[in-house]
């Protein structure tokens, strides 16, 4: 590993787009290209295209217009590395050694960037990366430390550690449209990962957006007061909620008014974030959030009052981040149109996990739950897929390498457990597709959100904290807010059978030995 070298700071970051080039040459565009545009916490929930109440995201929507959603698309381990991990190596968490934030990535087994090298692809991966090692398979990489800073990030390449300037989701497009325009080896396909930080926590929007939906009062999830009445004992163990867990200053960017007071918590490393910005940045960043804050100080908000005020704080931030991502987005496919590459690029639009965006009253995400389960997948692939289509089919993220490799001629490794979505892009659902999804959560500690595992199917939903050992049990049909847990309920006395039956199977395909626990 080399994520932590020397430390190198640029000064300047070139941020306009290269000038238009020919179009690529009859050898490079045999075999589609494919530009994976990937962000972190981005809630379906917050895109236009999937129903927002919240937020328009036209370049997205754009995506969607010309591709293909799926409505159903389901995170394996709804947490930032090992969903990752999933997506590389098509394989389940317990299978690919990363099943938490503290594991390291094994870089020396197989992953879909070697296997697409391999058969002849430029590679390149740009952005946040959050695998403890340096990666792999990839011709080219400049990626993010941890989790990355928002404002003039640091990135690693295989040379060191370095300073770039600007607005890291500004950035990693910049670095990214370099890489296309002159970084590439040009008598290949491309095989490009564009990771975003945003709209990860703490929230920091952009210079471009720091006044979005100021006078806008965003609408309230109908769930932002649950009780958990009739959940197991760990949605009241948890520790995401807004109302009792978010910090004021690292959360909310309400900065304390005694400069030299002692900070708890996450509140501690709010200045470090914050003081990375030149002067410029910082005056206009104090300067949008400073009235409101002086209006929040004064008016001493308790109860419900103050739970709504974090929620608009927060949701308006998330928003503003995701607003940054959107650009991007428009960004890269403008470039490929100016650049004739559109026609013969397969573009991806997806996140690592949903996210909840008041959902519950929580924000984060680990739940097997709807708003954390579900993720943002959304594909163009110009004269193969339907514009404007939609896929209803189960789908994971453990399916995105076989379908990669599917898409560029190449052969999947036989150890992985995914399913190339190519013939649902290509219209036709094979009468075999599966009809359950299988979903474990491991992380012990953070956020106090308990392991769980369990089953979804087209319309239940089986989970068991077994730690606990203790159950909940949901029809989606009836009840889509999750609110009603039908364990043990007479009505569905064989579907609990039935789930209970498939959740064993999958366990014992996909998960965690007895001794594996934890």
């Amino acid at each position: 590993m080399r994520l932590a070298a020397l430390s190198l700071v640029l000064t300047a970051c070139a941020s306009a787009a290269p000038a238009t080039k020919p179009a690529p040459a009859d050898a490079a565009s045999k075999r589609p290209n494919i530009l994976f545009i990937f962000s972190d916490d981005h809630s379906t929930a917050a895109i236009s295209a999937y129903g927002s109440r919240i937020n328009r995201t036209p370049n997205i929507d754009r995506l969607a217009r010309e591709g293909m959603v799926f409505d159903r698309m389901l995170v394996t381990n709804s947490i930032c590395a090992p969903s990752r991990a999933v997506i590389l190596t098509g394989k389940h968490s317990a299978a690919n050694g990363v099943r938490d934030n503290g594991d390291l990535f094994d870089g020396g087994q197989e992953n879909v960037a070697k296997l697409l090298q391999r058969a002849g692809y430029a590679t390149a991966m740009i952005g946040k990366w959050h695998l403890k090692t340096d990666p792999t398979g990839f011709d080219h990489w400049e990626v993010l430390p941890g989790q990355g800073q928002y404002y003039r990030p640091d990135f690693v390449t295989a040379e060191g550690e370095h300073r770039r300037e600007g607005y890291v989701t500004d950035v990693t497009t910049d670095l990214a449209i370099e890489w296309l325009d002159s970084g590439r080896d040009e008598d290949k396909p491309f095989f490009l990962m564009c990771q975003h930080k945003a709209p990860h926590r703490s929230w920091l929007p952009g210079p471009d957006h720091l006044n979005d939906y100021d006078g806008v009062t965003i609408p309230e999830p109908a769930t932002l007061f649950d009780d958990y009445a009739t959940r197991t004992d760990a949605a009241r163990m948890q520790e995401m909620e807004i109302d009792r867990h978010m910090w004021t200053y690292y959360d909310l960017q309400v900065p304390p008014l005694d400069p030299d007071a002692k900070l708890d918590g996450p509140d501690q490393w709010a200045a470090g974030s914050l003081d990375r910005m030149t002067a410029e940045q910082r005056a206009a960043f104090d300067a949008a959030f400073a009235d409101e804050n002086a209006a929040f100080r004064e008016a001493g908000l308790e109860g419900r009052e103050l739970v709504s005020w974090k929620y608009q704080r927060y949701i308006k931030n998330y928003l503003r981040c995701v607003a940054g991502v959107d650009d991007s987005v428009g960004r890269l496919l403008d470039y490929l149109d100016a650049n004739g590459l559109a026609e013969n690029t397969i573009v991806i639009y997806s996140s690592d996990q949903g996210f909840f965006l008041g959902e519950h009253g929580w924000y984060d995400k680990r739940w097997m739950y709807e708003p954390s389960l579900r993720m943002p997948f959304i594909v163009r692939w110009l004269g193969v897929t339907q514009p404007g289509s939609r896929s209803a089919a189960l789908a994971q993220n453990v399916d995105f390498a076989p379908t990669f490799l599917e898409a560029a001629g190449a052969e999947a490794s036989p150890e992985m457990q995914g399913r190339s979505l190519a013939p649902l892009l290509r219209g036709e659902t094979p009468a075999d597709w599966r009809d359950e999804a299988y979903y474990e959560y491991f992380e012990v500690g953070i956020h106090a959100v308990q392991p769980h595992r369990g089953v979804r199917t087209d319309r239940y939903k089986l989970i068991h904290v077994h730690p606990l050992d203790q159950w909940e049990l949901y029809d989606l049909e009836t009840d889509p807010d999750e609110l009603h847990n039908r364990y043990d309920d007479e009505e569905l006395a064989d579907v609990q059978a039935d789930l209970k039956a498939r959740l064993e199977r999958l366990r014992a395909q996909y998960g965690e030995s007895v001794e594996g626990d934890r």
